[in-house]
């Protein structure tokens, strides 16, 4: 074990350049690649990621309800679009009604349409 600490400690000393230097010369004589053991510690680095909380939500209108013309009111109170827009985006559903929001208003605007008969996805 002692000689492996002693091994440790020096490989430390190494420069960026003398460590690939190494790595080279080690894939070479064993016919093994440091890529090997990053794939395999890969997935495991994107669990971690994926379990990170999400930050930014795109609201995505995906039907009206039956209740169209509430559902466009709600729609442009929240986008300040025209009529003419308004009505296209509640028409072409799935759509999104608004993109990288944080979960509060995101939420909130949920709430709004889903109170004025739509129905909404969250992203």
């Amino acid at each position: 074990m002692a000689d492996i600490a002693k091994l440790v400690e020096e490989l430390s000393k190494l420069t960026v350049m003398e460590a690939a230097e190494l790595s080279k010369a080690l894939e070479e004589e064993w016919g093994v690649s440091a890529a090997a053991a990053v794939a395999v510690a890969g997935p495991a680095a994107a669990a971690g990621e994926a379990a990170e909380e999400q930050t930014e939500f795109d609201v995505i209108l995906t039907g009206d309800g039956g209740k169209k013309i509430q559902v466009i009111k709600e729609v442009r109170a929240i986008t300040a679009l025209g009529l003419t827009d308004a009505k296209a985006l509640v028409e072409g559903a799935p759509k999104a009604i608004k993109e990288g929001v944080n979960k509060a208003e995101a939420e909130d605007i949920k709430a709004k349409i889903e109170a004025a008969g739509g129905t909404v996805e969250l992203k």
